[in-house]
């Protein structure tokens, strides 16, 4: 099914049921949440559904809420956010460097910078500067795949040691990321405790 066609499908049982959770579309399309999430993100912005707290309804006024990740509309109360900072100044605010990555690939051109979190130290960082990990057996609640970012590759390789995953810099790190979001897993960059770092 296209998403043009999913979309379509939500709102019709939006228009029978009022409100469904994110999980019960996931379900009864047969998709991940995350696709649910990417095929809501269009009617959220043209204003025909909006988001509630049990999962998403038909708009009535409709807004896009300004808490909300700007990938994949989910609440922004992470500890790991990550912010873009587009040419004209305008600030988009994303949940976390998952979707800091992804959103930076579709808007590059545009991007002025791209500003995430240390994981460990909460300070803020460049995310061209910053190590991004994923795989790590350390589980946030957040989007899937999980990435974590490190101001330092000594603290990432350190985390590494005790929780495993693979280090990326930047530009590797995006390339991974929508890899795995188009579905191909097939690559050799998944064993445990790899690192792709030019040292």
């Amino acid at each position: 099914m296209l998403p043009i066609e999913r979309q379509r499908q939500i709102v019709a049982w939006l228009e029978e049921e009022e409100t469904l959770s994110i999980s019960e579309i996931s379900r009864r399309l047969n998709v991940s949440e995350m696709t649910v999430y990417r095929d809501i993100k269009p009617l959220l912005e043209d204003k025909k559904i909006t988001k509630t707290s049990r999962g998403v309804s038909l708009a009535t006024i409709g807004h896009i809420p300004s808490n909300s990740c700007t990938n994949c509309l989910k609440e922004l109360n992470n500890r790991h956010p990550v912010q873009i900072i587009t040419n004209d100044q305008k600030v988009e605010q994303l949940c976390c460097p998952h979707c800091g990555l992804l959103r930076y690939r579709d808007i590059e051109k545009n991007v002025s910078q791209i500003i995430c979190r240390d994981f460990l130290q909460n300070t803020t960082i460049s995310g061209k500067l910053a190590y991004f990990l994923m795989d790590a057996d350390f589980h946030l609640n957040c989007c899937q795949p999980q990435v974590l970012t490190f101001d330092s590759l000594k603290y990432a390789e350190q985390f590494q040691k005790g929780f495993g995953g693979v280090i990326f810099q930047f530009e590797q790190a995006i390339e991974e990321i929508v890899k795995r979001m188009n579905g191909n897993r097939s690559c050799e960059c998944h064993q445990l405790g790899g690192s792709y770092v030019d040292k």
